[in-house]
């Protein structure tokens, strides 16, 4: 399983990258927050520290004795997508992939030295072949960008705040460095998401995928179009209450919501960059050490201004307007929260407490 044989491929007509680079599908978000992760105070002490201490060859026993692992005699056809998966993303070395028995679909890829994959029985069971094959190409994509490493120790420290939640400082310390790894993993899975489109290459499935994961099996009830309309009603609606409400919501979660994960991949598939890499224009692994740390600050810091700009969220577009120069701090704040507007301005503060109704999760 381990070698680079990728014999067995399935049949079906997809683009190759050969000697692609993780760089060409990687979200900018990912890359400012792995950034920002590294300049945590006391991160890097850390990761040193549990890189000698994390009991990774306990980890591979683990799933070696008590889950199944794919291969042409165990979940054939899984074993096939991962080969197909490394084929296209040219990962020369394929990586052991287990299945585990959890009802709850998830999959994820850790490891230290090497990656390990592992899905789960839910999952298996939710998702048809190209549904799945875009989740495989979405692990496989983790595994190209490195990403396991930092996903095994936001595992391990997961566990262990839970284990010192009674030692006040030392919890602290802990769930700082937690909240910042998944501050960068939730923007990972969004570059995870873009290599499983790059794998499938079939943007429907991928969207299916998505779609299941959060309303279960019942595809005959659900609709791709509605359920990205969701998305664009949850970044639009309410005031800056509710935009603070998203904040709280999202930070106890390792991965995006759905539905954003949903939009922002369907609005890479129209971009000109994912057109470029499907046209055999892409960033290649022998040219990753001419990479320049500050083209990759100045494209990060694009998109963020780009997402300011173009946002529908009220709290990002009063930064924008603040960063326009727009207005008076106070009063737009007074405003915002209140669901107040300059139309309103005479009602002597009537308009207080007013705003969109209980919509909110």
């Amino acid at each position: 399983m381990t070698d680079g044989n990728h014999e067995n491929v399935p049949s079906r007509n997809r683009r190759r990258f050969p000697d692609i680079s993780s760089r060409a599908y990687e979200h900018p978000a990912d890359r400012s927050a792995l950034v920002a992760l590294r300049k945590l105070t006391g991160f890097d002490t850390v990761f040193k520290a549990l890189s000698g201490l994390l009991p990774e060859r306990s980890l591979r026993l683990l799933f070696l004795s008590d889950s199944v692992r794919v291969s042409e005699a165990q979940f054939a056809h899984l074993h096939a997508m991962l080969l197909d998966a490394c084929y296209i993303l040219d990962l020369k070395k394929v990586p052991p992939m287990y299945v585990t028995q959890d009802p709850k679909p998830g999959a994820m890829c850790i490891g230290l030295d090497e990656p390990i994959i592992v899905v789960t029985t839910g999952l298996v069971e939710l998702l048809d072949e190209e549904e799945m094959r875009a989740v495989v190409g979405h692990e496989v994509g983790h595994a190209l960008s490195g990403h396991s490493v930092y996903r095994t120790i936001l595992l391990f420290l997961t566990n262990l705040a839970l284990k010192v939640a009674w030692i006040p400082l030392g919890n602290i310390a802990i769930m700082a460095i937690v909240t910042a790894l998944r501050e960068w993993f939730r923007k990972s899975e969004l570059s995870a998401d873009r290599a499983g489109l790059l794998v499938g290459q079939d943007l429907q499935s991928s969207m299916r995928g998505l779609m299941k994961i959060a309303g279960g099996n019942h595809l005959h009830e659900m609709n791709v179009d509605a359920f990205l309309a969701q998305a664009d009603e949850y970044e639009a609606g309410g005031d800056l209450r509710d935009s603070v409400l998203k904040i709280l919501n999202v930070l106890p979660r390792s991965h995006p919501f759905t539905t954003v994960r949903a939009a922002e991949l369907k609005k890479w598939a129209e971009s000109r960059d994912y057109q470029r890499i499907m046209d055999g224009h892409y960033p290649k692994r022998d040219e990753d050490g001419d990479t320049s740390v500050t083209d990759s600050f100045r494209e990060s810091a694009s998109h963020y201004a780009d997402t300011v700009r173009t946002s529908k969220d009220p709290l990002m577009k009063l930064v924008g307007d603040l960063a326009g120069g727009a207005g008076d701090l106070g009063g737009k704040l007074r405003d915002k929260f209140t669901g107040g507007g300059s139309s309103g301005s005479s009602n002597n503060g009537s308009d207080t407490g007013k705003g969109p109704g209980p919509d909110a999760p």
